[in-house]
C-alpha cells in the first residue's frame, strides 16, 4: 500500500477554553481526493489552520510524507472560500501572485502560467480584470493560482460555496476533469454532501463541536461521475446515508 502523504493521529485543538477538535485521525494518500464533511462550526477549517501552521494541536501528531509536519517545506497550496482575486490586477497577474510571493519574478511566473490558461478556460481573458469575469471563471483563475505553485497537496476550503447552483455544478465537473487528468493530492472542506460524494475518493464525516470522526466513507463510484448521470442512484444512496448520520442526534444533543 502507498504510504500516506498526510496522516493525523489523535489530533485535538481549540482556542483558549473552547475545544474544537477532539481525537481526529485520518490519512490522505498521494493522488487521493479526500473531503472533510460536517455541520457549520464543527472545526473543518480549523484543520486547515493546523496544516498551515497558524494553529498548533493541543494533542496528537501530524505527519507529512512520514515526517513531522514542521519538517515539511511549504507542502500545501491553499484555495480559500472566496476567489480572493486582487481587483486591480489582471487575470494573468492574479494567477502569478502565489509564485511572486514565493520570490519568483513576474516574467518567470508568467512563463509558468501562460501554458495553463487554455486548460483552465481562461485563454483570451488573461488581460481582463476580475470584475469582467463570471463567478465560475474567477474560481478557475483562483484554482490556477493555487495549482501553478506546484505544491504536493491542495487544500480547498469550501471554494464553491459562494457560487450559484448552476455555476457550482459546472465547477464540480471542471474540477473532476482536471483531477482525473492531473491526479492532484487534494483535501476539500465542505458542508455540501453532494459535492463531497461527487468529488471524493473518501469522506471523513465530523460530529458537531467538539468534533470527532463519526463516519469514514470510501466512495466506490467510477469516474467520471458528473457526466451523463454516471453517479446515479448509487451516489444518491450514499448521500442519503451521510445525511442520516449528520442529522442523527449526537450524544448530549436534543433529538
Amino acid at each position: 500500500m502507498i504510504p500516506p502523504r498526510l496522516q493525523l493521529t489523535g489530533i485535538a485543538a481549540g482556542y483558549k477554553d473552547l475545544q474544537v477538535l477532539k481525537d481526529i485521525s485520518l490519512t490522505v494518500r498521494p493522488g487521493e481526493f479526500v473531503s472533510i464533511l460536517g455541520p457549520s462550526g464543527a472545526g473543518k477549517s480549523t484543520l486547515f489552520r493546523l496544516f498551515t501552521g497558524t494553529l498548533k494541536p493541543t494533542h496528537g501528531e501530524i505527519l507529512y510524507d512520514g515526517l513531522p509536519l514542521e519538517a515539511a517545506s511549504s507542502p500545501f497550496a491553499f484555495m480559500p472560500q472566496r476567489d480572493a482575486l486582487m481587483p486591480w490586477r489582471r487575470i494573468i497577474d492574479n494567477a502569478t501572485l502565489g509564485l511572486e510571493v514565493q520570490g519568483m519574478s513576474r516574467r518567470e511566473a508568467r512563463t509558468r502560467v501562460e501554458p495553463l490558461l487554455s486548460e483552465f478556460g481562461l485563454s483570451g481573458f488573461e488581460q481582463q480584470y476580475p470584475a469582467a469575469l463570471s463567478g465560475g471563471m474567477r474560481q478557475r483563475a483562483a484554482l490556477l493560482r493555487t495549482v501553478v505553485q506546484n505544491r504536493s497537496m491542495l487544500l480547498l476550503d469550501e471554494p464553491f460555496g459562494a457560487l450559484d447552483a448552476l455555476t457550482r455544478a459546472g465547477m464540480h465537473r471542471f474540477v473532476e476533469a482536471m483531477w482525473m487528468r492531473r491526479r492532484w493530492t487534494a483535501m476539500l472542506v465542505t458542508h455540501d454532501v453532494r459535492e463531497a460524494v461527487h468529488l471524493s475518493d473518501r469522506i471523513y464525516v465530523l460530529s458537531p463541536r467538539p468534533a470527532t470522526l463519526i463516519q469514514v466513507i470510501d466512495i466506490p463510484l467510477t469516474r467520471p461521475r458528473l457526466r451523463n448521470g454516471a453517479a446515479g442512484a448509487e451516489a444518491a444512496a450514499i448521500e442519503n446515508a451521510i445525511l442520516e448520520t449528520l442529522l442523527a442526534p449526537q450524544e448530549g444533543q436534543l433529538p
